[in-house]
């Protein structure tokens, strides 16, 4: 999918969790609830830092576009190097080791791990770097056309007042985790979130994506997860843009509601 419905999808994915935590008993402050739509919109993205022409590319100009060349070379490798005998040969590293849930797994567990142990200028740094992708990706039309900077001093504001938000008490920086010492340990789960719904997007595609890597399949251990391919539609293509993205819409929209009321 392209970048605006992997961003969609993400925060949609978190609004439903918050429903289901509130009905669960567990639920949301209204902040931990918009903070962590945001970064998981933003980290919804963060799979295609193995491709050069991704939203994700242009986000923080040359240090993201440097980025995403040495990930693209450490995925190609990767798969050169754990490639199965079914696997097909490959020119580049684009859908490969970034959107296994291994990778999911490891950036939001690393990202929990900073927040606790660094403190506020790690969590001030998350925060930056997804509410800046969430911008590219929400409102993508208005930061193609705007200053990279200007998107860059929003994601900077925002990330101090919405940090400052989170700090008051009851406002959600133990959610979840209550022991002391593992405030904003709950940043990580809206990273995993993100970076997996980008993966099962990316499976209803054409190409479908290698999501259970290294789990053998058969002869392929990159085996690409999706529905029959007749189910399967295009990146860009209309399904995407008149239907899926609509559905997240309201579907977030419902999920939000629920959260809020429940809680």
């Amino acid at each position: 999918m392209m970048g605006p419905a992997h961003s969609l999808s993400g925060a949609a994915a978190w609004l439903g969790v918050g429903a289901a935590a509130a009905g669960a008993g567990h639920a949301m402050p209204w902040p931990v609830l918009v903070v962590g739509a945001l970064i998981c919109a933003g980290a919804a993205l963060a799979p295609d830092l193995d491709h050069k022409s991704a939203t994700i590319s242009r986000a923080f100009g040359p240090v993201s576009k440097g980025v995403c060349e040495v990930v693209d070379k450490l995925s190609y490798t990767v798969y050169k190097a754990t490639k199965g005998p079914g696997d097909p040969r490959r020119t580049g590293g684009h859908r490969t080791l970034t959107h296994t849930w291994l990778w999911a797994v490891l950036i939001g567990g690393g990202c929990s791990l900073a927040a606790i142990t660094l403190g506020r200028w790690a969590v001030l740094a998350i925060l930056f770097v997804h509410l800046v992708l969430a911008v590219e990706g929400l409102l993508w039309r208005a930061a193609r056309v705007s200053s990279d900077v200007l998107v860059w001093l929003l994601g900077a504001t925002s990330a101090w007042i919405l940090a400052g938000v989170l700090d008051e008490p009851g406002n959600g920086s133990t959610w979840l985790f209550s022991e002391p010492g593992m405030e904003y340990l709950w940043l990580g789960l809206p990273i995993v979130l993100g970076a997996l719904v980008h993966d099962i997007g990316d499976a209803l595609t054409v190409s479908g994506c290698p999501i259970l890597w290294p789990l053998p399949i058969g002869r392929k251990r990159w085996y690409p997860l999706g529905p029959p391919k007749a189910m399967r539609f295009r990146a860009g293509s209309w399904v995407e843009i008149k239907v899926l993205m609509p559905v997240f819409m309201v579907l977030g929209g419902i999920g939000g509601i629920a959260a809020l009321n429940l809680g």
